[in-house]
């Protein structure tokens, strides 16, 4: 064999192994959260109702988001949370699941847009956030590049804890829930030079 077609091999098998860790969950379903999640989930306790969250600062984008892979649910989002810097402790986005006539709290969400001049690559709890990418259309318009981490505190996520969607969520059919499709992933500005 020669030496090109062995490197190009050893390249794939390697990609293949990166893929296939990266896709693997750093904290399962069934494991109980890191203790940093803990304290906060504890400390999110009180926008299990949603007016709370609203009294906060907390307004919501009004769909239930879905996707064909799993589901994100209903956003609300405060805005005086974005920034450049996430804080652990304050979400910019709590994600509900409709349950009949009420709304459960399932998940928190940071979101930075690049706008704010965020670094590249930034992460919480040893984990990296997801893009930069589009924003999320309809609900966000598209030239919304963004950085954004989801953590599935509330309800259990069977693809992992900082998964983007839970099959586990379901949103009622009707007119507010939209089926989206994955926004396309982008480069960092910073790292396009």
């Amino acid at each position: 064999m020669r030496m090109s077609s062995v490197l190009r091999l050893l390249q794939t098998v390697c990609l293949a192994a990166g893929a296939s860790f990266m896709s693997a969950p750093l904290v399962s379903a069934n494991d109980p959260l890191p203790p940093e999640l803990e304290k906060l989930k504890s400390a999110l306790e009180k926008y299990k109702d949603p007016v709370a969250a609203v009294h906060d600062g907390y307004f919501s984008t009004l769909g239930c988001v879905t996707y064909s892979s799993g589901t994100m649910g209903v956003h609300f989002l405060n805005p005086a949370l974005i920034g450049p810097e996430p804080d652990p402790m304050k979400p910019t986005l709590l994600v509900y699941e409709p349950s009949g006539d009420k709304l459960e709290l399932v998940a928190v969400e940071w979101l930075i847009p690049l706008a704010t001049g965020v670094k590249p690559n930034p992460e919480l709890f040893g984990h990296p956030f997801d893009g930069p990418m589009e924003g999320h259309e309809p609900l966000l318009p598209a030239q919304l590049h963004h950085y954004d981490l989801h953590a599935w505190i509330f309800k259990p996520n069977p693809l992992g804890l900082f998964h983007p969607v839970n099959p586990d969520v379901k949103c009622p059919e009707g007119p507010y829930t939209l089926l989206e499709e994955m926004p396309k992933m982008l480069p960092h500005p910073a790292s396009s030079k």
